[in-house]
């Protein structure tokens, strides 16, 4: 799998190698039986059970890196964090930034194109109970790490939704831009920022899950801040 993410010209070329992996037995059987078992609500439709490519231009100048697609949004809709609440509270906020040209994702034909922002997962299966092991996450890594590098020329701002997100970003360090991660390493939080020399500056944000948004640790408010500061320090207006 190294080989083949490392191989991918394009943001395009990755986006097709991503859709056809099959490297962790796990995350295979879970993604296939999710789409045949269906959800109720959604039993009348084709799930795309297969893992989740990134969504975005290649000129980025902001990545929001989130942690799995969601078992019955993008694992079902075949775009990340599209179908599911989380979705909708996410892209209602890059919306509000001015970074997408609506709201909501509902279907990955549904018109919506994002700027200056490129969303991608640590892990592009979804997983059982929304828990990648470590194993799949190392596992899962080439294909976020020649993302980045496809994306370095202009990737100024990464938003980590999560501990997950935030602790995946330092191999990224390593491997794509060459510098070890700071030692010790950050501690996540919420607004947390860390700047490093020649590498895009990383913020937390608590992820957009329902636990968050629904007992109000997460709030628009709290969103907007976030991507409002993204956009400052990647210089998008």
């Amino acid at each position: 799998m190294v080989a083949r993410a490392a191989r991918a010209t394009d943001l395009a070329d990755l986006d097709g190698a991503v859709s056809d992996c099959f490297a962790c037995p796990r995350l295979v059987a879970w993604r296939e039986e999710v789409a045949r078992v269906k959800r109720a609500a959604f039993r009348d439709q084709d799930y795309w059970g297969r893992p989740v490519p990134g969504l975005g231009p290649q000129d980025a100048r902001i990545a929001v890196l989130g942690l799995a697609p969601a078992a019955h949004g993008g694992n079902r809709t075949g775009r990340i964090f599209t179908g599911d609440r989380s979705g909708d509270v996410l892209f209602a906020a890059l919306h509000r930034a001015g970074l997408a040209n609506q709201p909501t994702s509902v279907s990955a034909d549904d018109g919506l194109t994002l700027r200056d922002t490129r969303i991608f997962a640590a892990v592009r299966c979804a997983p059982p109970d929304n828990k990648p092991t470590p194993a799949e996450r190392d596992t899962c890594a080439p294909w976020l790490h020649r993302e980045v590098e496809l994306v370095r020329p202009t990737l100024r701002v990464v938003v980590a939704l999560g501990a997950f997100a935030w602790a995946a970003w330092w191999p990224v360090l390593r491997q794509v831009y060459r510098r070890p991660p700071p030692t010790p390493r950050p501690a996540f939080g919420h607004g947390a920022h860390w700047s490093g020399e020649s590498v895009p500056a990383l913020l937390g944000c608590y992820h957009v899950s329902q636990q968050n948004t629904f007992t109000g640790r997460l709030t628009p408010a709290m969103l907007d801040d976030v991507f409002t500061r993204a956009k400052d320090l990647a210089g998008v207006d």
